[in-house]
């Protein structure tokens, strides 16, 4: 019988793996094959843990995820996950259920789990949208804070337009990046236009 290796993952960095990673110790895992992918999402599949974790297993191993939803959000992404551990014949376990491709109610069961993942994925971004469109109409929500208060863009501007100061100089100086200090200058160029009409 090949090795264990497990998988686990959360959505933001603010999120403890411990009880998924304490699953994975229980189910067998040996610490140092555990995997871990922390602030990403099971619908972003460029995810260094999985790679890892794909990677390290061989033939006869087992991948060992807590639930289906660490490894996959997505009805397509869990069956190329699937398709692709069955292909190098490798075996699935979730949470410590093992997944069977060749046994029907197996293969069911996989697909209809990786179908409420993607549903629960969903739903979250469907109430997501909801909370932020309240929050943006009770005026809670009013996007990112600008990185210069008013008075240093006016500084900058004028900074500019003295001609003593170069990009290079204003990033330097205002502690920004070369977009930053160009948005601001034409910021300024738009309102000066506007102002002129």
């Amino acid at each position: 019988m090949g090795e264990l290796i497990g998988y686990a993952r959360c959505s933001t960095v603010l999120q403890d793996l411990t009880a998924q990673r304490e699953i994975l110790l229980e189910l067998g895992v040996p610490d140092d094959r555990i995997y871990l992918d922390k602030g990403l999402t099971g619908t972003n599949r460029a995810r260094p843990g999985l790679d890892q974790a794909l990677a390290a297993v061989r033939a006869g191993d087992t991948l060992v995820v807590p639930k289906l939803d660490r490894l996959a959000r997505s009805v397509p992404d869990a069956r190329d996950i699937g398709d692709t551990l069955i292909a190098r014949g490798v075996r699935l376990s979730l949470g410590g259920s093992l997944y069977d491709p060749a046994d029907p109610m197996s293969k069911m069961f996989f697909n209809m789990l990786a179908v409420f993942a993607e549903f629960e994925a969903d739903l979250l971004k469907m109430r997501t949208r909801e909370g932020m469109a309240v929050a943006r109409s009770k005026g809670k929500l009013k996007g990112k804070k600008p990185k210069l208060t008013a008075r240093q863009q006016a500084e900058l501007v004028r900074m500019r337009a003295s001609g003593e100061y170069s990009i290079a100089d204003l990033m330097e100086m205002f502690s920004i990046g070369r977009a930053t200090v160009y948005r601001v200058l034409e910021r300024a160029d738009q309102d000066q236009v506007g102002g002129a009409v």
